[in-house]
């Protein structure tokens, strides 16, 4: 009789991933060539294994999250370099670990940030009374941009700090200046109390109303990286955070949110918009990490459903539309707005649903830079630049009528 000691031995170390399918095809057939019934059981269970493993395509979040997280064999991987090319090679090294800690280097997620304050801004430009001058709008988004860069690196300090476990079991984060000890916990802590308290100040320069609304996002920006440890779904927390620059345009320029106008519901339709982008655009970035998340266990829409994503993606597209459409009809807003910027934006991420390629790592990290120029600057802010563009010359238009009514006799 054949000991089954042999297979077992073999078969654990492959699933642990300690050897390759070929070696363990290698020694099963060494082992019990008279057995065949048996080896072939064998093999088939643990190609089948391997092959879950290496597609990320069947596990289930349930499964996911009980998965220890695995240990990164740091003989395997590249050791930390410094940067020598691009803005951070230019900063001293004291510095540099800051400077990664914000993603200096990575503009595009302040920029998401960034967006809804700008789309929010140009859409309440047309909404106020008399319509907002360029100056005024242009001080403003300013503002927004800054308390954007500086809420989206607390952000990051924020999400590396709750995150150093996990960030050292993924390949694309195993670097970060708290995983790999650059910066201690403590020291990122009050970095990131340092951060929220400029923001603050930013803040602060805003009106009464503008302020009030703002100070609740500082609660979901610090509570979004828990929700990956809680929920399978952590990009709608992260849509509600990012998004909420949407609201803030409109009582930035004296256009209330609470005095029984259109304003309340085009903000809120602004806002949902918003966050079904964000939940969209969140997709595609996680699938740079898929294969990682599931091993570490942490939670998402990807890990969760890693095979019907893309029709996810296209619901939440349509979801974006659809609210853009609506606040553009509390708004008031022209049919340059409906073709440019609501078809526009559906148009765009269409495209890019139909064409990445979402088991390229790379493509995935392109296509989200893509996303974020096409969507956010042409399609949306371009529709809404030109409507109020459009809304002011015509303003101009009329009161140059009318003091030419006033002085012809």
């Amino acid at each position: 009789m054949i000991s089954a000691r042999p297979y077992l031995s073999v078969l654990r170390q492959s699933i642990c991933g300690h050897r390759s399918t070929t070696v363990f095809l290698r020694q099963v057939n060494g082992t019990a060539r008279g057995s065949r019934n048996l080896g072939s059981s064998l093999i088939s269970s643990s190609a089948r294994w391997n092959r879950r493993i290496a597609t990320a395509g069947a596990p289930h979040a349930g499964l996911a999250s009980n998965a220890p997280p695995t240990t990164v064999n740091d003989a395997d991987l590249r050791p930390y370099e410094p940067p020598t090319t691009g803005i951070l090679s230019y900063l001293p090294p004291r510095i540099v670990p800051y400077a990664e800690l914000i993603r200096l280097d990575k503009p595009t997620g302040g920029l998401y940030l960034f967006y809804p304050c700008v789309w929010s801004t140009l859409m309440a430009a047309t909404m106020a009374s008399p319509i907002s001058p360029p100056l005024t709008v242009a001080s403003t988004i300013f503002l927004f941009a800054s308390g954007a860069f500086v809420m989206r690196s607390a952000g990051c300090t924020i999400n590396d700090f709750w995150d150093r476990g996990f960030d050292k079991h993924v390949w694309r984060t195993r670097h970060r200046p708290i995983a790999r000890g650059a910066i201690s916990p403590k020291s990122a802590f009050f970095f990131a109390g340092g951060q929220c308290l400029v923001g603050l100040g930013v803040l602060l320069q805003f009106p009464v109303e503008a302020i009030l609304c703002g100070l609740p996002s500082i609660i979901l920006v610090c509570t979004y990286p828990l929700a990956k440890r809680i929920t399978n779904y952590p990009q709608f927390v992260l849509g509600l955070a990012f998004s909420w620059g949407a609201l803030l345009g409109f009582p930035a320029l004296g256009v209330s949110l609470f005095d029984g106008s259109m304003a309340l519901a085009a903000a809120g339709c602004l806002y949902a918009a918003n966050v079904f982008w964000t939940v969209l655009y969140d997709i595609i970035y996680a699938h740079q990490d898929l294969r990682d998340d599931v091993k570490a266990g942490v939670k998402g829409i990807v890990v969760r459903h890693p095979e019907i994503t893309k029709p996810i993606m296209s619901a939440l597209n349509v979801l974006q539309v659809g609210f853009l459409g609506a606040a553009g009809y509390f708004a008031g807003m022209g049919p340059i707005y409906y073709a440019w910027s609501v078809f526009g934006a559906g148009a765009a991420n269409g495209w890019m649903i139909w064409r990445a390629n979402l088991k390229d790592e790379k493509e995935c990290w392109q296509w989200f830079k893509w996303n974020s120029w096409m969507v956010g600057v042409v399609m949306v802010g371009g529709g809404l630049t030109a409507e109020y563009l459009l809304d002011r010359l015509n303003e101009a238009d009329r009161e140059k009528g009318e003091v030419t009514d006033v002085i012809t006799p």
